[in-house]
């Protein structure tokens, strides 16, 4: 008897590990080890991929990065500036991935890691929304799987593609950017402006007015008094090192063509960009993102999320432009229970 159940133990254990295995989801385990598995025929690179994209110039090689597994959540990261780079995401790692989120690094052209053509004609909106539809077919993202969150000039290239593409994509982050110009110009002008030393807003304005715009009093007289103030509220001495990595690196040439020299409001080819009305067409999932002391107008971006079909607003009471910085918790919280609750649906 006792040789018997020897013989049939090991049978046992085996139906017993895979009822269990089925009850705690290692269905999931065994994709995710398929997901990861590693091609021996190719050289490992960390989820870096190149993409080739077409452009009235000729081809480009854009750069992206895939962190963490999610095969029905996947985060397209649209960086701001113009001109900035992924890095300033990087805080992204400390959040998602914990929650089984994937997220996606992408340096648009001219941004970071990908090329610069340094031709100012590849400097355009309807251009980069192209280019962002390659990089969604090169990364196999589509409407079962791909959010796209687009952060300040990002927030207007997602809201451009979600209105030319949005059956593509699952849903729809719009992190501190608001979707007019003319209205961000007209905040800029009506009310931060007045809430600065009106004496060093008078010093700035006449550098604006002079086009001294590489005067470095201009851009002391601008961090101390107004991104401390309005796009992280920390002192510049202790900005986290992934924002002054990112900003270190702006393509000054996409960032005046598209927004234009001054940091109050916007004079280059965006400073007409007016899609308020369009986003009641936009029925995926919304999510409007503001912040107490943004530069962007909080209210506006309250409205965005009544305006679109399926809308929810998530406001920062502590944060400014960079809130998943300066207001971490509420953005990461709120970021995070909008993916969940449009997943459960």
């Amino acid at each position: 008897m006792r040789r018997y159940y020897k013989s049939i133990l090991p049978f046992l254990i085996i139906i017993t590990l895979l009822v269990s295995c089925k009850k705690s989801g290692c269905e999931n385990e065994l994709s995710t080890k398929e997901y990861f598995k590693i091609d021996t025929t190719q050289i490992q690179n960390g989820g870096i991929k190149l993409v080739s994209v077409e452009t009235p110039k000729g081809k480009y090689k854009v750069w992206t990065k895939r962190i963490g597994h999610n095969p029905k959540v996947k985060v397209l990261l649209l960086n701001g500036g113009p001109g900035a780079t992924h890095e300033y995401f990087e805080c992204f790692e400390n959040f998602l991935p914990a929650e089984g989120i994937e997220f996606i690094y992408y340096d648009q052209l001219g941004c970071g890691n990908s090329d610069n053509p340094n031709d100012t004609s590849l400097w355009d909106l309807s251009r980069y929304v192209e280019e962002l539809e390659q990089v969604r077919k090169a990364l196999n993202l589509n409407k079962d799987n791909c959010y796209l969150l687009g952060h300040s000039w990002g927030g207007i290239l997602a809201m451009e593609y979600a209105l030319k593409y949005q059956a593509n994509i699952k849903g729809l982050i719009i992190s501190n950017m608001m979707a007019s110009c003319p209205d961000y110009g007209k905040y800029a002008d009506e009310v931060l402006a007045p809430q600065m030393d009106q004496k060093v807003l008078d010093t700035i304005r006449q550098i604006e007015k002079t086009k001294d715009f590489q005067n470095p009093r201009y851009m002391l007289l601008l961090e101390s008094n107004y991104y401390v103030q309005h796009l992280c509220r920390m002192p510049l001495g202790k900005w986290p090192e992934p924002i002054t990595r990112s900003l270190g690196k702006l393509n000054s040439s996409l960032y005046v063509t598209m927004q234009g020299p001054s940091e109050f409001g916007i004079s280059g080819k965006l400073e007409t960009w007016d899609r308020f009305e369009q986003l009641s067409k936009l029925n995926i999932p919304v999510l409007s993102i503001g912040a107490k002391y943004d530069t962007m107008d909080p209210e506006h971006m309250k409205k965005i999320a009544s305006k679109v079909q399926n809308g929810s607003y998530l406001f920062c009471p502590n944060g400014s432009h960079f809130c998943f910085y300066d207001d971490q918790k509420i953005y990461f919280e709120g970021l995070i229970r909008f993916l969940s609750k449009t997943e459960s649906k």
